[in-house]
């Protein structure tokens, strides 16, 4: 078997990066393509770092558990398939699934830091960068946060200011800058979507 074509996607929290892949994996039969997310592989609560006023941090670098993230996409890559628990952040409300990854020609790995571990950058083959602007992306993680995790608008806001923005100004939008495709997602990225889907489907044989 053929080692897949790894495409790592990134971008600000509230950028579009899950919207984006919804799409672009529909594009594709399941055999053909592998998604798997960041999201799934944060730390434990109870090791996720405190801030100053005792608010667990989830948009750190560290909150990840980047060395068996790692581990996952080099069995991807080697053909084996992986199994692995979802990550429901505080929700109570919400069931974790298990959630199996087939390995496919095409491998999507995408999340905050896929890009800024070094080790889990150089396994990728096409680095995205989706970009929005700061009130649209504000917009899409109020509702997200609302609805997905349980948190309450107040705090959305306080981690949007004290934890999601320092990060993204510090440690992921430089990362723009190393990436082969950039893609304004604010309001639309059909133009996008195709030019990629047209691009990976010569990557299936």
């Amino acid at each position: 078997m053929n080692r897949p074509f790894t495409i790592g996607i990134t971008g600000g929290s509230g950028s579009g990066k899950t919207f984006f892949l919804q799409e672009l994996s529909a594009l594709f039969k399941p055999e053909e393509i592998c998604l798997i997310s960041q999201d799934n592989y944060y730390k434990p609560r109870e090791q996720q770092p405190i801030d100053e006023n005792g608010v667990k941090n989830f948009d750190l670098p560290i909150s990840i558990d980047h060395e068996e993230f790692l581990n996952d996409l080099l069995k991807l890559k080697s053909g084996q398939n992986v199994i692995k628990k979802e990550y429901t952040f505080n929700n109570p409300s919400a069931e974790p699934h298990m959630l199996e990854f087939k390995t496919a020609p095409v491998l999507i790995v995408e999340g905050l830091f896929v890009q800024y571990f070094d080790e889990i950058a150089k396994e990728i083959d096409l680095k995205i960068f989706i970009e929005a602007k700061d009130h649209v992306k504000l917009g899409r993680r109020i509702k997200r946060d609302q609805v997905e995790r349980g948190y309450d608008l107040d705090d959305v806001l306080y981690r949007y200011q004290y934890h999601v923005m320092p990060i993204f100004e510090n440690q992921i939008e430089p990362l723009k800058h190393n990436a082969d495709l950039i893609i304004p997602n604010n309001k639309h990225f059909k133009k996008a979507l195709d030019l990629l889907s047209t691009y990976l489907k010569t990557k299936i044989g």
